[in-house]
């Protein structure tokens, strides 16, 4: 994934895999269902690193505890979603994970210009 992703084009693309993942699953077409799921888990997962200003290394785990800005329960639901990337349920937690992860970026900005506004 291109590491100069900005959250807004981050968030597009996860509105296309997500369209694609709504249509998969109304179909009951599990046909491409994981790879979207991936990079769904890709998506949400480049979003918490950019959202604690921290770079994402291919490969490496997540380091949850060192993140400031992270959904409540975060290892266990999202272990719960690459370990059943094909289940529906999965991807309302994904969704779900997006949307709070969405919350935590914008709740991170708006702390960063009040704490500008009060030096």
């Amino acid at each position: 994934m291109e590491s100069k992703l900005t959250v807004s084009n981050l968030l597009e693309e996860w509105k296309i895999v997500k369209i694609k993942l709504e249509h998969n699953f109304r179909e009951r077409n599990q046909q491409g269902t994981k790879e979207l799921m991936e990079q769904g888990i890709n998506l949400f997962i480049h979003l918490l690193h950019l959202t604690n200003e921290s770079t994402a290394a291919e490969g490496e785990p997540v380091p949850f505890e060192q993140f400031h800005y992270k959904p409540v329960n975060i290892e266990e639901r999202l272990g719960f979603i690459q370990a059943r990337p094909n289940l529906f349920h999965s991807y309302r937690q994904l969704s779900e994970l997006m949307v709070e992860q969405e919350k935590q970026y914008v709740k991170k900005n708006i702390k960063k210009k009040s704490s500008r506004h009060d030096a």
